[in-house]
Formats: C-alpha cells, sequence, structure tokens
C-alpha cells in the first residue's frame, strides 16, 4: 500500500505525527481536514527544510504543501532559519509577540507572521489557545489546540520549564497530550555538562524531567493518548522516560508514544474521548523506585 493510501485511510480529521524531537531539532505534522481538503501545519520547525521534507515523505505527505508553522519559541533546535528561503509565500509563521525583538532580528517578520498573545484560529474551525511558560529569558508558548467541528482536542507542551496549576488547568482532559520529557536527574547530574547548563536545566526555567512531565500528564488527565517529546540523547533514555510515565497498572491508562530524534512517530489520530472525563490519574511511581526495582 502506498503511503498516499495509507494516509487516506488512517488519518482522522486531526492528527499529529512528530517527525523528530530531540535538541539536534524538533518538528511535528498537524494534519487538519478531510481527504479532499487537507491543510498541513508544523509545530515547531527546527529542522531544515530538505530533512522535513524528507520526513514528510516518510509519513506521505511528500506532496501537500505545508500552509504554515506554529512556533512554541524560537531556540535553534525549535526554529531552523533555513525556513526563512523555504517557507511557502502564502503560508503564516505563528509565534509569541514575547518573541518580536528576536523574531525582527532573525528576519522571521519578513515572511508572513502572526503575532499572537491570546486565541486565535488557525485555519478556519481550528481554535489555538496558548498559554505562556518559564523557559530561558522569553518564555515558550504551549497550546490547546481545538477542532471545532466534533470537539477534540490536542495540547502540546515543550521546553517548559516546570509545572504550574495554570498549565495544568490549561490543557485539563484533552484527548491528546503531547508533552517533554527531557530528561532523568540521576544521569543530568552524573552527566559531564557544565554546571551552568545543568542549572540552567533543572532550575525551573529549563526542561521538565520525567517525573516532572508524568506528574504534569496525571494533572491534565488526556483521554487517550501522550506522547512524550524532547528526551534529552544525552540524560535520558526511553526506557527511562516510559517508567516514569508507567500506568500499566491503571485499565484507564492512556497510551504512550515516545518521539525520537531519528524518526517520525505513527500518525496519532485525535478523536473526542468516547469516555467520560475522569479523575486525574493516580500518581506513578517515583523515578527511583522505578528504575531502582530488581531487573532493571
Amino acid at each position: 500500500m502506498h503511503h498516499a493510501e495509507y494516509l487516506a485511510l488512517s488519518v482522522a480529521p486531526l492528527s499529529i505525527s512528530v517527525l523528530s524531537s530531540s535538541s539536534r531539532g524538533n518538528c511535528s505534522a498537524l494534519l487538519v481536514g478531510t481527504e479532499q481538503h487537507r491543510q498541513l501545519w508544523l509545530i515547531d520547525a527546527g529542522l531544515s527544510p530538505r530533512r522535513t521534507h524528507a520526513l514528510l515523505a516518510q509519513v506521505g505527505l511528500g506532496d501537500l504543501p505545508i500552509a504554515g508553522a506554529l512556533l512554541t519559541h524560537l531556540d535553534h533546535d525549535h526554529w531552523n532559519t533555513g525556513w526563512l528561503g523555504a517557507m511557502p509565500e502564502k503560508a503564516t509563521v505563528h509565534i509569541h509577540r514575547s518573541h518580536r525583538g528576536r523574531a525582527d532580528r532573525a528576519g522571521l517578520t519578513y515572511l508572513r507572521t502572526n503575532l499572537f498573545d491570546d486565541d486565535f484560529e488557525l485555519t478556519p474551525g481550528i481554535l489555538i489557545r496558548p498559554i505562556l511558560n518559564a523557559h530561558d529569558d522569553l518564555g515558550a508558548a504551549a497550546f490547546r489546540i481545538e477542532f471545532a467541528h466534533n470537539g477534540a482536542s490536542l495540547g502540546f507542551a515543550t521546553d517548559i520549564g516546570s509545572t504550574t496549576r495554570e498549565l495544568a488547568q490549561h490543557l485539563s482532559r484533552v484527548d491528546v497530550l503531547a508533552v517533554e520529557s527531557n530528561y532523568c536527574p540521576e544521569m543530568q547530574l552524573a552527566s559531564s555538562r557544565p554546571k551552568f547548563l545543568k542549572d540552567r536545566i533543572m532550575g525551573g526555567g529549563g526542561h521538565l524531567s520525567n517525573h516532572q512531565s508524568a506528574k504534569l500528564v496525571r494533572q491534565v488527565a488526556p483521554r487517550s493518548h501522550v506522547v512524550l517529546l524532547h528526551l534529552s540523547l544525552d540524560c535520558n533514555t526511553p526506557d527511562k522516560a516510559r517508567c516514569s510515565h508507567d500506568w500499566s497498572r491503571d485499565a484507564d491508562a492512556p497510551a504512550c508514544t515516545i518521539a525520537s530524534w531519528d524518526g517520525p512517530t505513527p500518525w496519532i489520530n485525535i478523536k473526542p474521548g468516547n469516555r467520560p472525563a475522569r479523575e486525574p490519574l493516580a500518581m506513578p511511581r517515583s523515578l527511583w523506585e522505578c528504575v531502582n526495582q530488581p531487573g532493571a
């Protein structure tokens, strides 16, 4: 079966595939619409245009034009300057207004740019509800993305520094939650990284640890699926991340997909939950208990 045929059969009106996610570059494909009229949006564009198009071809979207990009922030692994000359003329790049100065200096506002600080429509029927979170000096936006047609919802949060009650409430009960699970604290502290970098990452304005990520997921209580983003190549492993997010004893737990730096995830369909809104998930085992259990 060709990619395009697989796409037509399997992808819902709102779907996501994380093309790549790590400090080497972050980019996800958000597919909106029906088989007759689809739009392709990038959430972050931290890969080169060439690599992005190659990965899009792997998930069956090699020929679909890019409608634009929704950016969390402008760090080099979330915005690749190669897009200044490669973004389609009619495409729109959306970035939080707090990044206006940096966007000007980077030449980004020479493109068709929307500077947002409140809710807006990405395209008719797709509502973007942003919230700015602590990350370095300018912050990073997380998004609640809602599909008016059927009520489906996606939460997307990466490089958010720390969990907050406001963020958990903003993303509460989304159908699918894509969230960073960046580092294992033990690996981070034992690494050869300089102290200033460890302090930046772990100091509340950098990234979420596996345990912090699991806590946020428990508070948000997504209905169907969790996608773990931005795993550190040096200070994390998929097994450690999955272990901290281990809800195997909970029959009502969401499915879990771990994004990688070296290839796309399968398409994840974002559909309105067919189960009632439930109480937050039970607290997962601590990272210490998980990684130190016999045989781990």
